[in-house]
């Protein structure tokens, strides 16, 4: 069936790239002449649009791989660069347990990567990494505003959250429903100061879209309209990696790159390494994500002024933390009844404060 939405790898390309020494190309399975055997393979990479999914092939199978055992398959570019082709492919991919990894051209499609999700799971929830919030009801043009039909549509997210927004691109009307809605956004400027800040937000989405806008322009010059401000490439390959070691996340797509902008290959390489280290936490996950609490210690805080209890739990394997919402929680959306959080704040729970992310995640639960 995925050969019908899929085309294989360009042999002429896959010759050079063997005979370049390829050590991450060489421990995975590619779809040369016939699809591969797919069985136990945990991650699937995927390109829409050819010409940059080539290109950064081209920068990433000359990389290392030090991922053992972990099963790869590079399962070539789409047949059409449509959401009919794109929707079920992920899907499909989805519900046999594997993560896809998109190579995106244009980040209109992380509506379809959303709809997949949506398909396979209800009430997902969703980061998007970008240095603006793409959103605006009264514009019709869904690729510059293509966050548009992923948060106004008929299907919406659970949760969303927004990392690496800048102050000078926020338009109100996007702050307003991101505020109406108890969704959340982290601005730049407080992850230059610490950029672990974002981890939770990443742990707690079941996909994530990163729109290579979000870096500067100097890292990531094939990108257009590319702005000076933003991310650092060694900070988007730590925002990658975490999304990576998420139990939760099963999706990730790497959107804005376009290949004729990018003539010295920069970008292409780039994105290589963000597939890299996403790819480094994929293969680094503990497992951990409390399907029980067996291996979770409970930590309980009185919280001041308020008639009720908290309780975090950490996980004893990686230090990470979680809380857990203090209202009944229905059955549809009970698998997100755990916040991911820090120790910070379970500190700051202890002395009576929560901060705003915390307390927007009680109100979507009502």
């Amino acid at each position: 069936m995925l050969d019908n939405w899929l085309k294989h790898i360009d042999s002429s390309l896959l010759a050079d790239l063997d005979s370049g020494g390829s050590d991450f190309g060489a421990n995975i399975q590619k779809y040369a002449d016939r699809l591969p055997n797919l069985k136990r393979t945990k991650v699937a990479l995927i390109g829409i649009g050819e010409a940059e999914a080539n290109a950064v092939r081209r920068a990433l199978y000359g990389l290392g791989f030090p991922f053992g055992k972990l099963k790869i398959a590079d399962l070539g570019n789409v047949r059409r660069e449509e959401y009919a082709t794109v929707t079920p492919l992920l899907l499909e991919l989805l519900d046999g347990q594997i993560c896809p990894v998109v190579i995106g051209r244009e980040a209109k499609f992380l509506k379809a990567q959303f709809e997949a999700h949506h398909a396979s799971k209800s009430n997902v929830s969703l980061t998007v990494v970008d240095e603006r919030l793409a959103f605006d009801p009264q514009q019709k043009d869904t690729g510059a505003f293509y966050l548009n039909p992923v948060l106004q549509g008929k299907i919406r997210p659970f949760h969303f959250s927004a990392i690496g927004c800048q102050t000078h691109f926020m338009q109100n009307v996007a702050m307003d429903e991101l505020k109406q809605r108890s969704f959340d956004c982290v601005r730049l400027g407080r992850l230059r100061s610490n950029l672990s800040d974002a981890e939770p937000f990443i742990r707690d989405a079941d996909l994530v879209g990163f729109n290579l806008c979000a870096l500067k322009s100097l890292e990531a010059p094939g990108v257009p309209d590319a702005s000076p401000s933003g991310f650092f490439n060694e900070e988007a390959c730590q925002l990658s990696r975490y999304a990576g070691m998420s139990d939760k996340l099963t999706s990730i797509g790497f959107y804005g790159f376009h290949h004729d902008l990018d003539p010295g290959g920069h970008t292409a390489q780039v994105l290589a390494q963000l597939i890299w280290y996403f790819l480094d936490g994929f293969y680094s996950r503990q497992n951990d994500f409390p399907a029980s609490m067996n291996a979770l210690m409970e930590y309980i805080v009185e919280f001041r002024g308020h008639d009720y209890q908290l309780t975090f739990w950490k996980s004893n394997k990686t230090g990470r933390w979680w809380l857990q919402v203090p209202v009944k929680t229905q059955k549809k959306v009970l698998r997100h009844r755990l916040i991911p959080c820090s120790y910070n704040d379970y500190l700051q729970a202890s002395d009576g404060e929560l901060p705003d992310r915390l307390l927007n995640a009680f109100k979507r639960f009502g």
